[in-house]
């Protein structure tokens, strides 16, 4: 068994730079909930690779590998991405609801108005989707964390590449960060249309017609037969007569 002083000391290198608007921001003028989520992504990494150096200085090689792992980035996305698209569902109903109420929606229709639960999928995957460039990284750098965990003291070429692959992923992280907040940016936009359309809604005409064009006529007609312009059919009489 190859002693753990041949093997090479792991360094793990400093991820803030690479990870970049995560950590600085864009600058759009995210709302509270996306800013939460970026902050709690970077943290959770810078968080990690703390962890990372630490188990590393005691030794534990394989903790240090796994402290920054695929699993670890993965995770942290995960929920970056649920949180979003959780405060953005439920900012998507509201304003659907309000538009309705504002229109007097029927209340069965304004059940429909909300997202159904294929919408709502359909919304997370999409948000999910921008990191999907993230995923390639992250697979060299598992890779690369399992040569590092064997990697003799003489060869170098390991640690130089699993630092390289945890850069690489703190950029990616990075790209796939700016094209989350660009899929937010177009589904908030898809769903404002959504919101316009249920504001254009008016309550449909034709039950007003079927019941009010014959009692409209009705009216005309009695009208007619009472000032003497129209003969009473003799039912009419009948009627009268009954009623007195």
């Amino acid at each position: 068994m190859t002693s753990p002083k041949l093997l090479v000391p792991i360094r793990v290198p400093e991820l803030g730079p690479s990870l970049g608007k995560i950590l600085s921001g864009t600058g759009r003028g995210a709302d509270p909930v996306v800013e939460r989520a970026r902050l709690a992504l970077a943290g959770r990494l810078i968080e990690a690779s703390g962890e990372a150096r630490r188990l590393a200085a005691e030794g534990q090689r394989a903790g240090a590998i796994a402290a920054v792992g695929l699993p670890v980035w993965l995770d942290a996305w995960e929920q970056a991405v649920s949180a979003i698209a959780h405060a953005l569902i439920g900012r998507v109903n509201a304003e659907l609801d309000a538009e309705a109420r504002a229109v007097r929606m029927p209340r069965r229709l304004r059940r429909k108005v909300a997202l159904d639960a294929a919408e709502v999928r359909g919304l997370t995957g999409r948000l999910g989707g921008a990191g999907m460039s993230l995923v390639p990284a992250l697979d060299i750098l598992e890779t690369a964390g399992e040569r590092l965990l064997a990697a003799a003291a003489a060869d170098r070429a390991p640690l130089e590449e699993w630092q390289r692959a945890l850069l690489t992923a703190a950029r990616r992280l990075e790209a796939a960060w700016l094209a989350l907040e660009d899929q937010l940016d177009a589904e908030s936009a898809r769903w404002r249309e959504v919101a316009t359309a249920v504001a254009a809604w008016r309550r449909p005409l034709w039950p007003v017609a079927v019941v009010g064009i014959p009692a409209l006529a009705a009216a005309v007609w009695l009208g007619l037969i009472l000032g003497g312009y129209v003969p009473a059919p003799w039912w009419v009489a009948r009627v009268w007569a009954l009623l007195s």
